[in-house]
């Protein structure tokens, strides 16, 4: 399914603001249009199974302020899972950067709601993706090993 445009624009419009809050020293009105985002209800599953309410996050992205200068945050994939009945699902790919270096991708999954100035998000859950076939190695490369000890027993 593809992604309205507009939801696409909120994922990375979000991330932009977060990116340029804690990697500069950015005036309060980036973080006012983070926290404007993050609807009224809003939790969030971190990438170490943590549940995390609107207001622990956005007293956590507060003093976060220029904790990392230059962070970029890239966000990539973006999905359009479903659409109607007053909710939006998206998943997207995102991954943090500081010059050439790239932190492990997390795979996010969303929940969008329409709010009086476009979308808002209602629920995140992140996870990690393995970064090399040896954390996760492929159903092809499990058979062929499999294979091999066959052949070699």
């Amino acid at each position: 399914m593809s992604v309205d445009p507009d939801l696409a624009e909120a994922i990375t419009a979000m991330h932009s603001d977060l990116a340029e809050w804690i990697g500069s020293d950015a005036p309060p009105k980036v973080f006012d249009r983070f926290a404007h985002v993050l609807h009224e209800g809003f939790s969030a599953v971190t990438t170490v199974g943590q549940v995390v309410d609107r207001d622990t996050l956005l007293a956590g992205v507060w003093s976060a302020r220029n904790l990392q200068p230059g962070l970029e945050i890239d966000i990539t994939d973006i999905a359009g899972l479903v659409h109607g009945g007053g909710l939006s699902v998206v998943r997207f790919t995102a991954a943090n950067r500081l010059g050439d270096v790239s932190s492990a991708r997390r795979l996010a999954t969303a929940v969008l709601v329409p709010g009086d100035f476009g979308y808002q998000l209602r629920t995140l859950h992140e996870t990690n993706t393995p970064t090399t076939e040896i954390e996760n190695p492929s159903v092809e490369r499990i058979a062929n090993s499999s294979r091999r000890e066959e052949s070699t027993g």
